[in-house]
């Protein structure tokens, strides 16, 4: 049972997402890959939003994707907002866009507080310049916002009005009434949607195929429990 309950489809720039849009995105590093995929790396920092990122990291580990934190040094525990504490697996400066298959920006109330996080919406910016996917979830958007990389992409957060607020964004035309936004290599959602975040960032990396995304969707985001049998008919074939 639980193989089968381990699986998401990406939207276009400007609708709201959608289980089986740019599926055909291929990633050099996914699972199907004759190589191992690099890692993943997480964010981590005081007062991460402990369940915005559970979802996507548990399944990309189940399917074979390495999953490292990153903080703001590598010796320095942090402790979440569920006061969690985390030892980072590597400090935010010795992280290379070229080591990582994705970096995700989690939610957390230091983003909303002052400049601390800055320098992993910096850390962005690198990623996205070396045409590395970067996955930002709630208060990480507003990060983004203020570094000025939602102005170029089409992105959502909690709502259009606490971006406004973010001292030198300029993206509000860009920005989509959606649960979840894949814009090319960014991933963007609202503090809401963890399921829909990970949906985003499972299809871009190509982790699942269409029907197991749109199942795993239907199972986790709406309790539809026709999507079951076609998580186990996937894990029996060790798609899932």
């Amino acid at each position: 049972m639980e193989e089968a309950m381990t699986m998401t489809g990406t939207t276009t720039p400007t609708t709201r997402t959608s289980p089986t849009s740019q599926t055909s995105l291929t990633s050099p590093t996914s699972p199907t890959s004759p190589t191992s995929p690099r890692p993943v790396h997480l964010a981590v920092y005081d007062t991460y939003a402990d369940w915005e990122t559970g979802h996507t990291t548990a399944h990309l580990t189940q399917r074979g994707y390495p999953v490292r934190t990153v903080g703001p040094a590598a010796g320095a525990p942090v402790t979440t907002m569920g006061g969690v504490r985390i030892q980072p697996d590597l400090a935010l400066a010795d992280l290379a866009p070229g080591d990582s298959s994705l970096l995700i920006l989690t939610g957390a109330s230091l983003w909303d507080s002052g400049d601390e996080l800055a320098p992993f919406a910096v850390k962005a910016r690198e990623f996205l310049a070396a045409g590395v996917p970067v996955a930002a979830i709630c208060g990480a958007t507003a990060g983004l916002a203020r570094e000025g990389l939602l102005d170029a992409y089409a992105h959502t957060s909690a709502a259009a009005a606490y971006l406004a607020r973010q001292p030198g964004y300029a993206g509000a035309g860009r920005y989509v009434e959606a649960d979840a936004v894949t814009d090319g290599d960014l991933i963007t959602a609202g503090p809401t949607e963890p399921v829909a975040f990970a949906r985003e960032v499972f299809a871009r990396l190509d982790v699942y195929g269409p029907e197991v995304l749109d199942a795993w969707y239907r199972l986790f985001h709406d309790s539809d429990a026709s999507a079951f049998p076609v998580l186990m008919a996937a894990a029996e074939r060790g798609d899932a």
